[in-house]
């Protein structure tokens, strides 16, 4: 679960309202906390707890704003969670896709002009698509994922690990 206001994605980060700051944080971060706090009792020993966060809790990604924060939170959130939960071996993790053509990217600006870009940059040069993160999700499920935890996942056909590349057209 993740939200931000419109109002809060555009503009400059530093006009973030104070509201629109906790809302961000209450719904993208805090709701995990919750959900994890009250479902304890019903998990097994070793299952697994999996989140989405994104790139933009890592780096600036404009018009990502508040929610770029809230991501980060969310990625320090997974960690401490591990900690809490690794007792009983339940493990916590998240997967980082990359941009994925959904309903919710469409509330960030100009967010779709960068699918091509994404693609031209990343080592794979390709996009991820919603599969491509429930096979990830079932390997963190698994017991192949079963010493893995505290760990942000990135599905992203490589794109995080790109530093400064050179402005160009994708062709």
């Amino acid at each position: 679960v993740a939200y931000a206001s419109r109002e809060a994605l555009t503009g400059r980060f530093i006009d973030t309202s104070r509201d629109d700051f906790l809302t961000a944080l209450n719904i993208s971060v805090y709701s995990l906390i919750h959900l994890a706090n009250r479902s304890e009792p019903l998990l097994n020993d070793n299952s697994s707890v999996i989140t989405l966060t994104y790139f933009g809790g890592e780096k600036v990604v404009q018009n990502y704003n508040v929610m770029g924060v809230a991501k980060a939170a969310l990625d320090s959130t997974v960690r401490y969670l591990a900690v809490n939960l690794g007792t009983r071996g339940i493990r916590v993790n998240a997967i980082s896709p990359g941009p994925i053509k959904t309903l919710a990217v469409s509330g960030i600006g100009g967010f779709r002009s960068i699918f091509p870009a994404i693609e031209h940059i990343a080592p794979l040069h390709r996009s991820v698509n919603i599969d491509d993160c429930g096979g990830a999700a079932v390997y963190l499920a698994s017991e192949l994922g079963k010493n893995v935890t505290g760990e942000i996942l990135h599905v992203d056909s490589g794109f995080n690990i790109i530093g400064i590349t050179a402005a160009q057209k994708p062709e």
